[in-house]
């Protein structure tokens, strides 16, 4: 997450600020039965929309241009053949592992179940209709591959028009494929432009995110004046579930990939990454943390140099195995916490947008925000929610940032076994023999 200030003060705290004043608000409100007026209600509720609607503006060609451009970036697959492959499959398998860790432990502990069904419902339908206005909602079952079938748009632009977001990612994960396959001057352009849309859409996130103080004291005001004392009680399980997902995911999962596929002991691995540890969990900033795990790959893991720099590289964007988790939490926690039960198959479909959405995951405050944003109006979950969690968003981001880099370093370790830095430079023309005399 990057430290934006407004005033000299970091948008965190301001956001925090934002959630403090809502939550507040919210409570005085319900606690003494108070009726806000109307009008007053529709501007706070208002608020809180056009934010969100100003997320799924963005939030397209944001994925789009993050995707495509994150698989480009694994490299020429001609040139470094299995390395690229490797990186690649290894993200993909390790971010599905990472979600549906999530995804079990928020089935199993239920951190948003308890709440007032009326109450649930009330404010349900109150954001649900402008919620699937915004985005269609999820299959409800899987009929004769229906669903799978569905994931592969006949028609892409009109897959876009209509916010179908699974298969608009399936396409760009296909169009970055494409792009690495078919590599030449002419693609090297288009993935530059590419470049140029992701870094534009960015900008613009950080605009929006720049209005996140205000609309999460809107967004919360609500939630608060119509949930009271559930909201802390559910809001504390849930990042306790969420710490509890990413505890397992580092110190179960990581050494065990690091033991099996790395050939190393988890021990020196541990030692190795200690200093990128403490920088990611105290910066937030996979981009930060950077240079301290380049050297860390080199210098403590002693990995072959040109296999860390390129995986630890695209890691950092294209490998946020901690974002994909937390979003998949947050989505089933919101899910529980209005009342909306869902089936096995939409589950399916949160695990498949957390995984390619972690990809490309802007580096932008609240870079995840978006996807979430999207995958609770697919699921039928008033967007409205995101206030809730925003408020301890900081240090859940320090926990997700820590398991993203220590996720980079896995894959280094992972990917370099067998791999040495003696490689061959492409494209060099044959030695011509000198004239004869």
């Amino acid at each position: 997450m990057e430290t934006t200030k407004r005033g000299g003060i970091p948008l965190y705290v301001w956001m925090l600020v934002g959630f403090l004043a809502g939550l507040g608000g919210g409570l005085f409100v319900n606690l003494n039965g108070l009726e806000v007026v109307p009008w007053v209600m529709e501007i706070i509720q208002a608020v809180g929309q056009i934010f969100l609607r100003l997320l799924f503006m963005l939030v397209l060609p944001l994925l789009f241009s993050a995707l495509a451009v994150g698989v480009a970036e694994m490299g020429d697959l001609k040139s470094l053949g299995r390395v690229g492959l490797k990186t690649l499959l290894f993200t993909i398998l390790v971010s599905a592992i990472a979600v549906a860790v999530g995804l079990v432990m928020v089935n199993w502990f239920q951190p948003g179940a308890g709440v007032d069904p009326a109450l649930a419902r009330q404010l349900l339908a109150d954001g649900a209709e402008g919620a699937s206005a915004i985005v269609g909602n999820a299959p409800q079952s899987i009929e004769a591959g229906q669903f799978f079938l569905d994931m592969i748009p006949s028609n892409v632009v009109t897959a876009a028009s209509e916010n179908q977001i699974l298969p608009v990612m399936v396409f760009a994960l296909i169009f970055g494929i494409g792009m690495v396959m078919a590599k030449s001057p002419s693609t090297d352009r288009l993935q530059e432009t590419l470049q140029g849309l992701f870094e534009v859409m960015m900008k613009l996130i950080n605009l929006v995110i720049k209005l996140a103080p205000v609309a999460i004291a809107a967004l919360m005001f609500n939630l608060a004046a119509v949930f009271g004392w559930d909201l802390l009680v559910r809001l504390g399980a849930y990042a306790a579930v969420a710490l509890g997902a990413m505890a397992i995911h580092m110190f179960v999962v990581y050494p065990l990939l690091v033991w099996i596929f790395g050939g190393m002991n988890p021990l020196r691995f541990a030692s190795g990454v200690r200093e990128p540890f403490v920088v990611a969990f105290s910066t937030a900033s996979s981009n930060a943390t950077l240079p301290i795990a380049l050297k860390a790959a080199e210098e403590k893991l002693k990995l072959p140099r040109r296999i860390s720099r390129f995986v630890l590289t695209v890691g950092a964007t294209a490998n946020q195995n901690g974002t994909a988790l937390f979003e998949g939490v947050t989505v089933l926690f919101l899910a529980q916490f209005f009342g909306v039960d869902l089936s096995l198959t939409q589950q399916l479909i949160v695990m498949l947008v957390c995984i390619l959405g972690g990809i490309g995951t802007a580096g932008v405050p609240a870079g995840s925000l978006p996807v979430i944003a999207l995958i609770l109006t697919m699921v039928g979950v008033p967007a409205e929610g995101i206030g809730l969690v925003l408020g301890v968003d900081r240090f859940l981001d320090m926990c997700r940032t820590t398991l993203n880099v220590t996720g980079d370093l896995v894959a280094a370790t992972v990917v370099s076994r067998g791999e040495s830095d003696e490689i061959v430079p492409p494209d060099l023309p044959e030695p011509v023999a000198p004239p004869a005399d």
